[in-house]
């Protein structure tokens, strides 16, 4: 990174052994100032308490609910008029998945899971372009799932896929339309990563079955995604926009 001190927002960052906080540290680790949002403030705090221990960043944790403007707009105002430096990169990574069978699926529950992994996405973005468009320099990573690739068959269920699709889609009409702005807009799509989300619901006999069609041999890290992300964050990445990277150990190759 550059002598340019710029500050990273991710969101859905709470998590201990979410992707979000494992991308946070990676980004802190790169010589980034973090800004966490997510749902349970005290998450949110805890997070940006360890990444400022680690690294001796500024790092500071903000309730938000992504689903809700009202909410987004001011997690967002926050950041903006803290000592945090300007915001240079956004990761949407707040998500929600839930393996139901597509008949058992109530509407309440598809609603929740495309509110919070594509409406989520439009809110903080749409809150947060503007000024990277004003100051001409932007990197958006929207987190995505192998699970929109290949149609489910991993954890989530059709809802799921359905919405981790609509991220991808929206990653690549939005990378057209801002890219003369200095914003690049790129997607990462995991396959199964030991997360909070995945770590006690998916074990045993299913499990090893999974990992038997991974080429790698093994789940997936957080690391592995956070990594992936904190290349896209990067400056030299001006001339990859509206591209999906696949961190699955070759279970899916498109």
């Amino acid at each position: 990174m550059s002598g340019t001190a710029r500050t990273a927002l991710i969101t859905g960052a709470g998590s201990e052994r979410g992707i979000g906080r494992e991308t946070a540290r990676t980004l802190a680790a790169a010589g980034f100032h973090i800004a966490v949002l997510d749902v349970d403030a005290a998450a949110a705090e805890r997070t940006a308490a360890l990444i400022s221990e680690e690294h001796g960043v500024q790092a500071l944790g903000v309730q938000a609910d992504v689903t809700d403007k009202s909410s987004v707009d001011r997690a967002v105002s926050e950041v903006e008029s803290s000592a945090l430096p300007e915001l240079a990169v956004l990761v949407n990574n707040a998500g929600i998945t839930r393996p139901t069978r597509f008949l058992d699926i109530e509407q309440d529950e598809w609603e929740l899971v495309f509110n919070v992994n594509v409406t989520g996405t439009y809110l903080v973005t749409r809150r947060v372009l503007p000024g990277l468009i004003e100051r001409g320099y932007g990197r958006i990573v929207n987190v995505s799932s192998v699970s929109a690739q290949r149609g489910g068959g991993v954890f989530g269920g059709s809802h799921y896929s359905a919405a981790k699709a609509a991220v991808l889609g929206l990653t690549k009409a939005l990378a057209r339309e801002v890219g003369e702005h200095g914003v690049v807009v790129n997607a990462v799509a995991p396959g199964l990563i030991d997360t909070d989300i995945t770590g006690g619901l998916l074990s045993g006999e299913r499990k090893e079955q999974i990992i038997s069609g991974v080429p790698v041999g093994r789940n997936g890290r957080t690391s592995d995604v956070a990594a992936t992300i904190a290349f896209l964050a990067g400056e030299s990445v001006g001339y990859i926009t509206g591209a999906t990277f696949d961190i699955n150990g070759g279970s899916h190759i498109n």
